[in-house]
């Protein structure tokens, strides 16, 4: 019948004062075992199959994930972009840079109607830890333009190390 059952049995059966379970019930749940070799290593091949097929597949996506991170925090910097024009009447100069929406500017064109507490929470850096270009206007004819130069961090390169800009999101 199985451990299980004699474990259950032997827990819930009520006893006579002064008397003791049975021997051969006892017998039998000193008998149970746990799994056998063969079936732990069962077990252990069927992770390992499951592991080579899975885990190839989840590391190759960490750089599309980080592309596609850049790409949100880059129309994130967008929208920030268009809420400091609303307020003040222009965009930050490049000398400004991205830090005029966390901080109110000090030089360069006045922002007067800066939100207190800015526009972002802080100067953003990209996935791989590398600024992001902004320059002012977009060399596409734009009002601005914001550069990820991807995972080398320089200017160009394909594949993993291309660039992300902001007025071609959908390319890459």
């Amino acid at each position: 019948m199985g451990c299980r059952h004699y474990l259950k049995h032997a827990v819930h059966r009520r006893t006579r004062p002064g008397t003791t379970p049975r021997g051969s019930q006892l017998d039998r749940l000193t008998g149970c075992e746990g799994f056998s070799f063969i079936e732990v290593m069962i077990v252990v091949v069927i992770l390992a199959i499951l592991a080579t097929l899975l885990i190839p597949r989840v590391m190759g996506r960490t750089e599309d994930a980080k592309r596609a991170a850049t790409k949100a925090q880059i129309s994130n910097i967008e929208s920030a972009l268009q809420l400091y024009k609303l307020d003040n009447g222009n965009i930050p100069t490049t000398e400004q840079g991205l830090k005029a929406l966390v901080e109110r500017p000090a030089s360069g064109p006045a922002a007067p109607n800066w939100k207190a507490g800015g526009y972002l929470p802080k100067v953003p850096v990209d996935p791989w830890g590398f600024p992001y270009k902004y320059t002012t206007p977009s060399t596409q004819g734009g009002e601005f333009e914001i550069v990820s130069f991807g995972a080398d961090g320089i200017q160009g390169g394909e594949g993993k190390n291309a660039d992300i800009v902001s007025w071609d999101l959908d390319r890459n």
